[in-house]
């Protein structure tokens, strides 16, 4: 006979998984612990012998979703041949990434969590960790079409790299409140149309010697 008390045997990375669809969905304060042990198939005396808190279950699940969710976002970033293209594909991902309808729409990373007066400093700093990551990812691929020159020398990657991520976010949160995959189409193609005058501006300032 199973000891009393022994927490029951269940698979950690499908609990993690499970985890991560809830807080995807309601953000780290609008998931309770009812939900989260509801949603993993657990007790808490398993959720925490297992993840310490509410808050170390959180850092795990956000984790796991960037290794499991959206790597064809950043694959696509990485693999394409020019910078245009690597915002094309990032933006087309990004559509196709957050208007499917088996997932909570939007992104985990940029919805979960946004004051730290109403959550964990700790998972506020993550987050906004995890978001600085992307941007620095955008960063390095323009600066790599300048070594390249498949971009002007002046071209400004810190300001295209913030204005590409920014665009991404404000994706994720129509998304979330229930925008078309037409209407998250027509986002991508404005910011594309934007492209060509970052080109241009560099060019210009070049030009002038700015």
């Amino acid at each position: 006979m199973a000891d009393r008390g022994r927490p029951r045997g269940f698979d950690r990375t499908e609990a993690l998984e499970r985890a991560m669809q809830v807080f995807w969905k309601k953000g780290y304060e609008g998931s309770s612990l009812n939900d989260l042990t509801a949603a993993m198939g657990i007790g808490c005396p398993s959720l925490y012998a297992a993840f310490g808190s509410k808050e170390g279950l959180f850092l795990e699940a956000i984790a796991h979703y960037g290794r499991v969710v959206g790597r064809e976002i950043w694959d696509a970033v990485e693999i394409a041949s020019t910078a245009h293209a690597a915002m094309r594909d990032f933006l087309d991902a990004t559509v196709e990434a957050y208007s499917r309808t088996n997932a909570p729409q939007g992104c985990l990373i940029a919805l979960a969590a946004l004051h730290q007066d109403s959550s964990s400093g700790a998972i506020c700093s993550e987050l906004r960790r995890l978001r600085a990551e992307n941007i620095d990812a955008l960063r390095r691929r323009f600066r790599r079409s300048v070594e390249e020159a498949d971009l002007p020398a002046g071209f400004d990657c810190d300001a295209a790299a913030l204005f590409y991520a920014t665009t991404q976010h404000g994706m994720s949160i129509i998304a979330r409140d229930g925008a078309s995959r037409q209407a998250l189409a027509a986002v991508a193609d404005g910011a594309m149309a934007a492209f060509q005058p970052l080109v241009d501006k560099a060019n210009a300032n070049a030009r002038h010697g700015s």
